[in-house]
This record gives C-alpha cells, structure tokens and sequence, in this order.
C-alpha cells in the first residue's frame, strides 16, 4: 500500500517514447516541475502532452520542447511560448487547440468511462470541423470525445504514502480531473505526511486514483507574467 518512490526519475523509469502524458498546472502554476525535469534528463520522445499551456519558451513543457521531444501538444493557451509556435509553423510540432472548459470536460469524461459529451462551445468555428453536430432543444451542439492518457503528472501541495492529495490554491484547476483520467498516475509533493495526518474531509484526490508519489524538491514556481502596479508615493 506503500506507493513512494525515491525520487522523479525513479517514477518516469518505465516510461518508454511515444507516451501520451498529461501534466496538472494552470500556466506556470501548479506544475510537475521535477517530474519534467526527470522526463528531459530520460531521453524520451515523440511524446503527446496534454496540458492547460505549454510553459514558457525556458520552463515547463518548453524545456521538452527545446530538446524536441513532444510530438503533439493538446491544449487550450500557448500564446506565452515562442519556441512552441517556431515550432509549430515549421511543421515539427502537432497541436489540438481546445477550449479550455471542454478540455477539462474531454478529461472528466475520460475519468468517467464515458463515451464524450454535446457541447455548444466551438460550434460554427474549427474547433468543430470533422466532429458531429446535433441539434437539441433548437441549439446545436458539437461533440467532443473523451480524453485519456498513459500517464498523468499531478503536483500537489501535500499528499500521504496511499497517495491522498491535497492541492493549494490555483493547482487544484487541472491536477483533480487529470488524476482520475490516465492509466498510470504520479503525484509530486511538497510535502509528504503519514498515513492519518491528512484529514480525510480535506482530501481533493483520493489515494485510489494515486500509483506513485513522491516529495519533490527545488521548486522554482515561477511567476508566468508579472504584473505590478507602482507604489502610491
């Protein structure tokens, strides 16, 4: 029932090329850092990623991308990454564009063992090119399929030996849905507890959904944009 790992590249070692991952995070928040890193560090290519954003053109996904070894990304924002649109307009970079509330509703469906889901989002745009259309109650809707992944990298603020986690704050967006939406899941921790030290009604995602976890370290938690107002003199 134990399921830590010493460490991120102890987690990725029986990750072979052409996985599909997806990684938790809302811009540059909330995101696998170590696990990333241990993914660059393994070599592995031709993967499918499937996140928010694509980090930024020197952290997050775009360290993935530097070394060429996403082939497709799935996701909803990437206007932070130059390197990801180099890439794309040279053809070496596959993306799927989603709207970002059927992104977490392809991943809910996918968590659900559900067939996919009508949606009135993307309608009479290219989002809905190739898909079926149906009309209901006089508005028409486009179907979206459901997604689902070899592996999901979630980031959690504190999690237990099961695998119990708790997430803070703006990490809690993605990581939740994404851990109930593959088949292997690897959660990274700032801080990692005894069984019974969590409260159980504080629990965002149940240790059942968990497979190995661990404590990470050296997190950078980069500010994506930063914003500021001056001070009143």
């Amino acid at each position: 029932m134990n399921k830590v790992v010493a460490n991120a590249d102890e987690a990725v070692k029986n990750i072979s090329d052409g996985a599909s991952i997806m990684m938790g995070g809302f811009g540059l928040c909330g995101i696998p850092e170590n696990l990333i890193a241990a993914v660059r560090r393994k070599g592995i290519k031709n993967l499918t990623v499937m996140s928010n954003n694509a980090g930024t053109d020197d952290f997050g996904i775009g360290l993935l991308l530097q070394t060429r070894q996403v082939k497709k990304m799935v996701a909803t924002y990437v206007g932070e990454n130059k390197l990801f649109e180099k890439q794309v307009l040279a053809g070496e970079l596959e993306v799927e564009l989603n709207p970002q509330g059927t992104f977490a509703e392809r991943m809910r469906a996918g968590g659900a063992g559900l067939g996919g889901f009508f949606t009135p989002t993307g309608y009479g745009t290219p989002i809905a090119e190739g898909k079926e259309v149906r009309e209901i109650n006089g508005k028409m809707y486009v179907f979206e399929k459901p997604l689902r992944a070899d592996y999901a990298f979630i980031k959690a603020w504190k999690g237990d030996r099961w695998g119990n986690l708790v997430y803070r704050k703006t990490a809690r967006n993605f990581n939740p849905v994404m851990a109930t939406a593959a088949e292997t899941v690897i959660a990274e921790v700032e801080e990692l507890v005894e069984v019974g030290a969590i409260d159980p009604h504080l629990v965002h995602t149940p240790g059942i959904y968990v497979d190995m976890i661990f404590q990470g370290t050296d997190y950078e938690k980069r500010i994506e944009r930063r914003t500021v107002r001056p001070r009143p003199k």
